[in-house]
């Protein structure tokens, strides 16, 4: 595996000229798990991280190129994440690769990430629509807002006596790449059964990560962690809807094992 200092991060280099799945950079995610108390062993979720890539493209057989687009699917129980800038590089060398097929395309993108992140991951043609989510906004709550960071789990809060059963939506996530220091825009869709979650205190939970460096994925763990441990639901889901960055853009998703109530069908925000 390629240590930090082999990695292309946050350096400039030349868009491939040629097929290299070497160029794939695999983070392992225990050591961040580790910082947010989650034993690798036994995590108290499931789900997946689920990458749309707008720019996938080949030649045929005869040398003709083609354009296609396709949802990249990664298991949260893969070792390691794959890093975006590694993954835009990557998709770039196939460009002048010759394919017969786009399930052949499909198949070695699949067959690779595979063996970079450590698990099965799954390539399809194609991308979700575009979707409303349902749920309530939290955005348009009147309150005030001071804390920009660090990730600040003391704003959660919940009402054992008043149980619930909600989904709840925020546009207003924001967190910057550690490596690079760019911004990362993000909607949150946070749904549960249990203890009502006051909606002020998680509206400026998700606020506090705004000057917080951490990968997408990492996010959505840390937001889970915490809302579990300070609000104590039942069942949980936190997805993050993360806006296009280099032709890619990501949605980490995490849910309590055996819960799949109430979850849709993969959507599109329009800002995506």
């Amino acid at each position: 595996m390629n240590t930090p200092q082999e990695s292309l991060l946050g350096r400039e280099v030349a868009y491939p000229s040629h097929y290299d799945p070497a160029l794939l950079f695999p983070i392992p995610r225990a050591a961040a798990r580790a910082e947010i108390g989650l034993d690798a062993a036994a995590l108290p979720f499931t789900g997946h991280d689920r990458w749309h890539a707008y720019e996938l493209a080949w030649l045929d057989a005869r040398g003709k190129p083609q354009v296609a687009t396709a949802t990249l699917t990664v298991p949260a129980d893969a070792p390691n994440l794959i890093e975006s800038k590694s993954l835009k590089l990557y998709l770039n060398s196939l460009n002048a690769e010759r394919f017969e097929t786009l399930e052949a395309v499909c198949e070695r993108v699949a067959a690779d990430l595979s063996a970079r992140a450590g698990g099965a991951v799954t390539v399809q043609a194609g991308l979700p629509p575009f979707g409303e989510q349902p749920g309530t906004l939290l955005d348009a709550l009147e309150l005030d807002i001071d804390d920009y960071g660090p990730p600040n789990p003391a704003h959660l809060a919940a009402d054992a006596d008043d149980p619930a059963s909600e989904t709840l939506v925020s546009h207003l996530l924001k967190s910057n790449c550690p490596v690079t220091g760019q911004p990362d825009w993000g909607t949150v869709v946070l749904r549960y059964d249990g203890p009502r979650i006051d909606h002020a205190g998680l509206l400026r939970y998700l606020v506090s990560f705004r000057d917080h460096a951490g990968f997408h994925e990492q996010c959505v763990e840390r937001i889970f962690a915490d809302v579990s441990a300070r609000c104590a639901p039942q069942r949980l889901s936190v997805e993050a809807r993360y806006t296009r960055r280099g032709g890619l853009d990501i949605n980490p998703w995490r849910i309590t094992p055996g819960w799949d109530a109430g979850i849709t069908a993969p959507i599109r925000e329009l800002r995506q």
